[in-house]
Parts: C-alpha cells; sequence; structure tokens
C-alpha cells in the first residue's frame, strides 16, 4: 500500500493551543523609544528650578533629540496621582502641589494680604479690559479709585504699566503679569471665566442689562495701535511712594474722594 502524500498527511492528535505554531506576522511594530533618561531629567529639572520653565529652556536641557513634548506628558501622567503634579501655567511647567493637598501646607505657608473689596474690582477689570486707563476703571467701577489700589496690585506683581495712551493727557495703561496667572493657576487669559462660567457660579445673578457682556481678555504683550511705549521714568514713577488720597484733598481744600471698599 503506497503512503499518503505528504501534503495530505493530517496529525491524529492535535497539538495544544499552547503548543500551536504561531503564524509569522508582515507587520513589524517599531520599539517604544526609551524616555527613562529623559524622565529622570526632566523631574530633576521641574524640582530644582525656582520658576516654570517653558518647553524651549527645557529642550535646552535634554538630550539632543528628544521628544520635549512627549516626555512632559508622561511626566504629567505619571504624578497625575501623587501629592504633587506636573501642571502648566501661563504657558510653561512646573510641579506643584496636588489641588486637594493644599490645606496641609496652610499652616507653614505665611498668611498673605487680604485685598480690599476695590483693589479685587480693580484687578478684574484690567484682567478682562486690559490694556486700560485708571479712568477706563473709573468709569467700569462707577467709582473714584486712589493711586494706592494701583499701587498694591503692582507691589504683588498682579498688575503691570504697559504704555501710554494716545489721547489728551497721554494716560498710561495697565495689564495684568505671568505672575497673575501663575498665582490663580491659569495656563493663560483666555482660562479666565466667560458670562456662562459666571452666571453658573452664581457671581452675575437677577436679570443682566439688555446687551451686557463680558469682554474675551487677552494679555498680548504688544502694544495695541492705540498705545505708545512707556516713557523714561515712567516704572520710576510707579513705584514712588504713594501719596494718600485724604492729604492730596487736604492741600487742596477739597473733600477727599471715596473708594468703595
Amino acid at each position: 500500500m503506497n503512503a499518503a502524500p505528504a501534503h495530505k498527511l493530517k496529525l491524529a492528535h492535535p497539538l495544544p493551543e499552547d503548543e500551536a505554531p504561531v503564524a509569522e506576522s508582515s507587520e513589524i511594530t517599531a520599539p517604544k523609544p526609551d524616555n527613562s533618561e529623559a524622565l529622570r531629567m526632566l523631574e530633576a529639572l521641574l524640582f530644582a528650578t525656582a520658576e516654570p520653565l517653558d518647553e524651549k529652556a527645557i529642550a535646552a536641557r535634554l538630550p539632543e533629540g528628544t521628544d520635549v513634548r512627549a516626555v512632559l506628558n508622561e511626566l504629567k501622567e505619571q504624578y497625575a496621582t501623587r501629592g504633587v503634579n506636573v501642571v502648566k501655567v501661563a504657558g510653561k511647567w512646573a510641579i506643584r502641589t496636588a489641588t486637594d493637598l493644599g490645606h496641609l501646607m496652610t499652616k507653614e505657608a505665611a498668611e498673605p494680604k487680604k485685598l480690599s473689596r476695590a483693589a479685587i474690582e480693580t484687578l478684574a477689570i484690567i484682567a478682562y479690559h486690559q490694556p486700560v486707563t485708571r479712568a477706563e476703571i473709573e468709569a467700569i467701577r462707577g467709582v473714584t479709585i486712589s493711586k494706592g489700589t494701583l499701587d498694591v496690585l503692582m507691589e504683588t506683581g498682579w498688575a503691570r504699566l504697559r504704555g501710554r495712551r494716545r489721547a489728551p493727557g497721554r494716560p498710561v495703561t495697565y495689564g495684568t503679569t505671568e505672575e497673575f496667572l501663575y498665582h490663580f493657576g491659569l495656563e493663560s487669559i483666555d482660562d479666565l471665566p466667560g458670562l456662562e462660567e459666571l452666571k453658573g457660579a452664581g457671581f452675575l445673578e437677577g436679570r443682566l442689562p439688555s446687551g451686557f457682556s463680558v469682554p474675551m481678555p487677552s494679555d498680548d504683550p504688544a502694544l495695541r495701535e492705540d498705545e505708545d511705549p512707556l516713557e523714561e521714568g515712567d516704572l520710576d514713577l510707579a513705584l514712588a511712594p504713594a501719596v494718600e488720597p485724604e492729604e492730596d484733598a487736604a492741600d487742596s481744600g477739597q473733600e477727599p474722594p471715596r473708594e468703595e471698599e
């Protein structure tokens, strides 16, 4: 009896699944790059730096060819559930205490100076309406503000002089700073709440005037068409000790302007 052709032979007992021959795949998966050393270096950089770092500054310190954005996102994921998180603020990267653990730092942190109601309202107007002059701030608030209020905001580092408005008297214009973004945990000024968010948070209640809107904030450092650069001595004048409004009024014989607190 002739033997059956080899190609027709069948195994009486098939191989177990774990021993079955594996078909070769024509697709070759590229090995995942080893970012372990870059991650260690990035971690050390963010822990050691006193100020947040932008991606350009980080790239200059990591090995050439490193995908900085990929390494940053990988480190961010690794720290997402830890006591400190890798966060992006004002377009830069830093390591910050997890928001739900902030209460642990209260005993060690110095109590910040509480801003007056006038200063808070003025800061909000500067943030949303920048570049804005003192007269424009007063027109929006509907009440006179003292020079001291603006000085306090500049001393905290949250407001700055931008330029001079091309208008009679050439008043200085004010805007916010990167420190403002750092303090309030904003990646950019665009993260400020809009009209619907303010309503949802309960800051705007009742019937609003017809046509009421919240401006789209912009902290673009470039001067606008109606702004001129600051002049020599403008910054020195801004940092000069503020004269109390009551003293000004006493010298002129007029009643001091009232500021809402």
